[in-house]
């Protein structure tokens, strides 16, 4: 070790080459990571969604849900397993074991379910998908003073569309509105009168609404596809349909038997913005997507929107961004914080020169984490940033132990190079001790198990990273520096332009 430091002391061109090195990478590194509200985890949940109409609860635990997880037991890469039963539908929420590869685990569950020996008739097929992590990035209400809800439905899917059609934005979600239905309402007099029923009504209409495949047709030339394609999906589409056909030419269609029109189902599933029915706009961010770079372009077409139209408004109601960029903010302003005084104090008790360069240790740290964070998928979230605000506190400890016994070794007379060599070389033990044993109390993230451990491994890794890059700095960087600066020479020389900077 002395002679790696003793190197860098000696040829102070390499330790310039190293700084440039450090900010250069760094800043490609930082503006390589995504931005996230939280830590990017993969997923570790299979869900599988089970439909049953007509069922009870009792009827879809004991039916379906008990056959599936009895042929679930023993199935290598799960963690834990948990059902829910419901009216007419259950699910169930298979987490798989830290470490497994979902997609392997997913294809052995598919066969689990498929050895089920039989499930009740009139059941749906199940749907088993491994449940991707979505990310909330900002919300927003589409509202206007009387303005019907279909018509801000349709104001909502072209909004939709717009956002879709933005690249780096692929997950929109609209709610605050039941899903649209068909009633068609059966006059019981007309039934009577054309002698008719209510199921000769259901069958006439289930007929005419079919869409299905019919098979192929081959030929020498090319083949053909036959498809049945007659649905319909508005009331007034549905009012010719024929009911009965008598032998005499007598045709009875659907609307002298029924009254036809669009509605909303029952469900009280309304959204209400100042008093205004409203539609709900939800823009989520993927792993591979940037949350602050996809709010900033949102919130761009929301005031482009604003000023176009008059009758309705876009409001945001809930931006993660705002979270983030404050704790950027908070970030800046304490390393902003750290530097000065470090400036003053060392300045005011030593040197202001030799201040300069123990707080210039501050910034290297930081573009040195970026460099490897970039690498390991650390992404800019709340607990990475509470990470590097944690470390501010910590990283100018080893530069002024090393800085100010330098500076000590240089009092009692010896030569600037002599001093940095041998104050460093002093101090090394206990400097590397000190950094060593924070590294390994916040190396105890890694081993908390589930989803806690995933988020706060993020937080370790950052300060680890800055930690370990800091005494890189403090070790090598730094005795380089001041044994070059006019803070321990007597008398000014000259230098040339570009080491102007770094022999300040």
């Amino acid at each position: 070790m002395k002679k790696i430091i003793s190197y860098f002391i000696k040829f102070p061109v390499a330790v310039n080459v190293m700084i440039i090195a450090f900010i250069l990478f760094g800043i490609i590194g930082a503006k390589s990571m995504l931005s996230s509200f939280f830590p990017l985890v993969d997923s570790q949940l299979i869900r599988i969604n089970l439909m049953y109409p007509g069922a009870s609860p009792s009827e879809m635990e004991e039916g379906v849900v008990l056959k599936i997880e009895d042929n679930l037991k023993g199935t290598v890469g799960i963690d834990r397993i948990t059902s829910v039963s419901r009216e007419n539908s259950a699910s169930i929420n298979i987490e798989i074991e830290r470490g497994k590869n979902i997609d392997v685990v997913l294809a052995d569950v598919k066969n689990a379910v498929d050895r089920v020996p039989t499930f009740p008739s009139g059941m749906e097929p199940p749907v088993i998908a491994k449940v991707e992590t979505m990310r909330p990035t900002i919300s927003f209400s589409l509202s206007g003073e009387n303005i019907p809800l279909a018509t801000l439905k349709q104001y909502a899917r072209n909004v939709e569309n717009d956002i879709r059609n933005m690249e780096g934005i692929s997950q929109v979600n609209l709610s605050g509105f039941p899903d649209e239905e068909i009633a068609i309402s059966v006059r019981e007099n007309d039934l009577r009168a054309y002698n008719l029923s209510f199921q000769d009504v259901a069958n006439a209409v289930s007929k005419a609404n079919i869409l299905i495949t019919g098979g192929k047709i081959k030929t020498n030339a090319e083949d053909y596809l036959i498809r049945a394609r007659n649905r319909n999906y508005h009331g007034n589409e549905l009012l010719n349909i024929v009911v009965r056909a008598s032998p005499n030419g007598t045709i009875i269609r659907l609307k002298d038997v029924a009254t036809v029109k669009d509605t909303w189902s029952e469900t009280p599933d309304r959204l209400y913005f100042s008093g205004n029915s409203a539609i709900n706009i939800t823009v989520s961010n993927t792993n591979n997507e940037d949350l602050i770079s996809s709010a900033e372009k949102v919130k761009i077409y929301i005031d482009k929107f604003n000023q176009e139209h008059d009758n309705v408004h876009l409001d945001i109601s809930s931006d993660s961004s705002t979270t983030l960029t404050q704790r950027t903010e908070l970030l800046i302003k304490n390393a902003i914080m750290g530097v000065l005084l470090v400036l003053f104090f060392l300045a005011l008790f030593l040197n202001a020169r030799l201040a300069f360069w123990v707080a210039f240790g501050i910034p290297i740290s930081f573009f040195g984490m970026f460099i490897f964070a970039a690498q390991l998928g650390i992404t800019i979230n709340v607990l990475s940033l509470f990470g590097m605000i944690i470390v501010i506190g910590i990283l100018v400890d080893d530069g002024i132990v090393i800085g100010e016994n330098i500076f000590q070794h240089y009092e009692k007379g010896k030569t600037p190079i002599r001093a940095a060599i041998d104050g460093t070389l002093e101090v090394l033990p206990p400097v590397v001790s000190a950094i060593l044993t924070t590294i390994v109390a916040f190396s105890t993230f890694f081993f908390i198990d589930g989803r806690m451990g995933d988020f706060f491994s993020e937080v370790s890794s950052v300060v680890i990273l800055t930690l370990v890059v800091s005494l890189i700095e403090a070790l090598i960087i730094l005795p380089a520096h001041i044994a070059h600066s006019k803070a321990l020479m007597r008398e000014d020389r000259k230098v040339n332009k570009i080491d102007a900077f770094f022999k300040r």
